[in-house]
């Protein structure tokens, strides 16, 4: 038998002050989760179920088509009425004056009440609404004046400090995946293989297990262009207009660089493929030095630590020796356990103890038979994108609370669903009275944005800068361009933009395939014979480059010693001819001398 809630005990969860001094509602909000929570110690099973069904039966729209609904101008009175006199009166106006049923008014909040609960008494609903008053008041509340296209466009002619949230949907046009769309997404894909959990394969813990998880799929989500979307162009573009404060871009392809954003006003907050770094020893290197390695399937080493493990190679194997003279044994480590002996972050002898997909080998094995023992001793190269259970970088905090929040003036989030912490919370942290613009194919629940603007956020941008009269201009971006803009049924803020003329081209969006243990050891192989022959080929011509240099320097010798062959004969001519000069010198002046004689001789006559 079913056990009953006796869903009076949670009245209680609604008693609050009824002074409410801002739009949102901080003291009352922090009371109510902790009404909440206690509620939760009591009849946690309950609640439970009801918190796990509420993203699924919320939608984020107002049911116009279901007359038992409340419609759009009731849904935003009663949002608005929330606010302003805050929970425990709102109930009181509402539910407790008999004016509006909690089924109903629960569609306020977007909220279809669950199939299960049909036919039950008002009471039975009260745990959903506590839960949706709670998610309401967390929200930033929208700015009424702005709704229209013509009002975001405005919104950016005349700001000066823009902030741009950026994430993957703003590269989904180059055929880069996103990490959430259903069935074009990462996630989605990687589902696919056999993943208990796709976040596995960015997840620090599990990388520092067993890195094969992540370069089992890395090969297929290395960035492989150095073209951007107009979407970077449009950002590129308000910085040359002086307009950009800041880019906060969740993205790992580093396309904002690519684009021509300055280091200055470019956050990373995940980091990006652009460097790489030893998890052992902390060795940087550019990210591209390690992209032939990932691409051939292996795991990249740290070449510092290879170099550092064949100096050391000899002398550690003596100090590993017992008193006894026989080396020692290994300790076993326990999955999950760090051996602080250990020469490197990778277990090679085993599991991991959390990774049960079997069908991942240890290709980091592999590669150590491949190229030696060496490699055993060896960090792994990590690229420096931020993983699960890594803290973002430094920078993301102490510009938006130190900088960002006291200058903007308007903030555009592009291409991201804002569920992953804490760039989620960058949206709610800023200044409620900053206005708030959103362009994405699809709309966000959890977040009250001014302005929705839905469509391809490159065909959204285009029509945006062709309203202000801005030039665009980008490849991407085609001649006779024909955008339809539309109110979404049901809102006077959310606009849907359509490219009509001409007909778009499905992009192509790149596979996700799993590599099994043979085909990573058969490329491995590949890739081993591939630089074998390039190393061959590297000391060839390393050969034929110092005969060359061997044979010039002979040329050059002999040269020398011709040169000065020469340069001796025509020292010796020259010597020669001073000597010749020098004798008819000395003719000369006994001719004189004689001659003076005779004159003497003549004169003494």
């Amino acid at each position: 038998m079913k056990e009953v809630v006796n869903y009076d005990d949670k009245r209680h969860l609604l008693d609050l002050e009824e002074d409410i001094t801002h739009p949102v509602a901080h003291r009352q909000l922090n009371e109510l989760e902790e009404h909440v929570n206690d509620l939760h110690e009591s009849c946690w099973e309950t609640e439970s179920i009801f918190e796990e069904i509420l993203e699924d039966i919320t939608e984020d729209k107002f049911f116009t088509d279901d007359p038992e609904a409340c419609t759009a101008e009731e849904a935003v009175e009663y949002r608005r009425l929330l606010r302003l006199v805050g929970p425990k009166v709102f109930v009181q106006r509402t539910v407790d004056a008999g004016v509006i049923p909690i089924k109903k008014l629960l569609t306020a909040f977007g909220i279809r009440a669950p199939a299960f609960l049909e036919g039950a008494s008002d009471d039975a609903y009260f745990s959903l609404l506590t839960l949706a008053m709670a998610r309401e008041i967390q929200k930033r509340a929208k700015l009424m004046k702005y709704n229209t296209i013509d009002d975001a466009v405005e919104l950016l002619k005349r700001s000066k400090n823009i902030i741009v949230l950026t994430g993957a949907g703003i590269s989904t046009s180059l055929g880069i995946p996103d990490f959430r769309s259903k069935g074009t997404g990462l996630y989605s894909k990687l589902e696919h293989l056999g993943l208990s959990d796709p976040q596995e394969v960015f997840d620090i813990n599990i990388f520092r297990q067993d890195p094969n998880i992540f370069y089992s799929v890395a090969r297929d989500i290395l960035p492989n262009t150095e073209r951007f979307s107009p979407t970077h162009a449009f950002i590129a573009l308000l910085q040359q207009k002086g307009k950009l404060l800041t880019n906060y871009s969740q993205n790992i392809d580093n396309l904002e660089a690519k684009a021509g954003i300055h280091p200055d006003k470019l956050v990373q907050c995940h980091g990006s493929f652009a460097t790489a770094t030893c998890v052992k020893c902390g060795y940087k290197v550019p990210g591209e030095s390690i992209f032939p390695e990932i691409k051939a399937g292996r795991i990249p080493r740290c070449r510092k630590c290879a170099q550092g493990s064949r100096t050391t190679n000899n002398s550690s194997r003596k100090r590993k020796l017992a008193r006894d003279g026989t080396e020692k044994k290994p300790r076993r480590v326990k999955p999950g356990e760090y051996d602080s002996n250990s020469d490197s972050e990778f277990d090679h002898g085993g599991g991991s103890g959390t990774n049960t997909n079997n069908h991942f080998s240890s290709s980091a094995d592999m590669y150590s038979s491949e190229h030696g023992s060496n490699t055993m001793g060896c960090g792994v190269m990590k690229p420096d994108i931020t993983f699960f259970g890594e803290a973002l970088p430094d920078e993301f905090s102490t510009r938006l609370t130190e900088h960002d929040r006291d200058l903007v003036d308007l903030v555009i989030v592009i291409g991201t669903s804002l569920k992953v912490a804490p760039v989620s919370e960058v949206v709610p942290f800023l200044p409620p009275h900053i206005p708030q613009i959103y362009i994405s194919r699809t709309p966000v629940s959890h977040v009250n944005f001014d302005i929705d603007l839905l469509g391809d956020c490159d065909v959204v941008v285009s029509e945006l800068c062709k309203r202000a009269g801005w030039d665009l201009e980008h490849e991407m971006i085609p001649e006779g361009q024909v955008i339809r803009t539309e109110l979404a049924e049901g809102y006077n803020s959310r606009h849907v933009f359509t490219q009509i003329e001409p007909k778009p081209k499905p992009t192509v969006v790149a596979e996700i395939t799993q590599h099994t243990p043979k085909e990573v050891a058969k490329e491995q192989r590949e890739a081993n014979r591939e630089e074998r022959r390039r190393k061959r080929e590297e000391r060839e011509r390393e050969m034929r480059e110092q005969e060359d240099i061997k044979a010039a320097a002979e040329r050059v010798k002999k040269l020398e010693k011709r040169a000065e062959k020469e340069r001796k004969r025509e020292m010796k001519e020259r010597e020669k001819e001073e000597a010749s000069g020098k004798e008819k010198e000395k003719e000369k002046e006994k001719g004189v001398e004689k001659e003076g004689k005779k004159d003497k001789t003549a004169l003494g006559q």
